[in-house]
């Protein structure tokens, strides 16, 4: 999609409270395009959630968990004079083993579920396999080792590809998942993190255009 080119403004914090991205930015890049930005100023952070709202007292809609070294999101083809509310969220947490589809699974650890927030790797999920089902889908179970998880997030590392990326999310207290098989993914590996929300930045708002 063609990019034009902008003044980058920083834009005043809509909500009240202390955020942890004080170099967020966003652009309206055109119309109906808005790109935000941020500084990799986190190094224990596991990534990074991007959310928006059209209701700055409603609720927030995820667009995209981000892998840790991402600074940016496009947020494309928005709805004409409309305001939009953006914040982001760092997230962290333990992750499992990296896993390729029929891969048997590893022991469960024994003991009971400890928290992300203290038990470091002890937290992260046992037991994680990936198997193919039907329809091109791939199926993945795992042990819930931790006791204060606010998800599941089933990561991808593609083959020739540097790092795993997030690519589904499930909800906390769950132990299986499934995903739709994409053309190239073949030979892909897998991982699972039990995460955490981090706090959220201050909310920037922008009016799209006419279109």
């Amino acid at each position: 999609m063609p990019r034009k080119l902008a003044a980058v403004l920083l834009l005043a914090a809509f909500a009240s409270g202390c955020g942890e991205e004080p170099g967020f930015r966003a652009t309206l890049t055109d119309p109906v395009n808005v790109e935000l930005s941020w500084p990799d100023d986190d190094p224990h952070a596991a990534g990074r959630i991007v959310e928006y709202t059209t209701d700055p007292h409603g609720d927030y809609t995820i667009l995209r968990f981000l892998p840790p070294r991402q600074t940016s999101y496009r947020h494309p083809d928005l709805i004409p004079e409309t305001r939009f509310y953006y914040r982001i969220r760092p997230f962290y947490g333990a992750v499992s083993e990296a896993v390729t589809v029929s891969v048997p699974p590893g022991p469960g650890s024994a003991g009971p579920p400890v928290s992300l927030r203290t038990g470091g790797q002890a937290a992260a999920p046992s037991a994680f396999r990936a198997e193919p089902a039907a329809e091109e889908m791939v199926r993945f179970s795992w042990a819930d080792r931790s006791s204060d998880e606010d998800g599941f997030l089933v990561e991808i590392k593609k083959p020739g590809a540097a790092d795993f990326v997030p690519v589904e999310m499930s909800d906390p207290g769950t132990t299986s998942a499934g995903l739709a098989s994409m053309p190239g993914e073949e030979g892909s590996s897998y991982r699972l993190r039990a995460f955490y929300y981090g706090a959220a930045s201050p909310v920037l708002d922008r009016t799209t255009g006419k279109g």
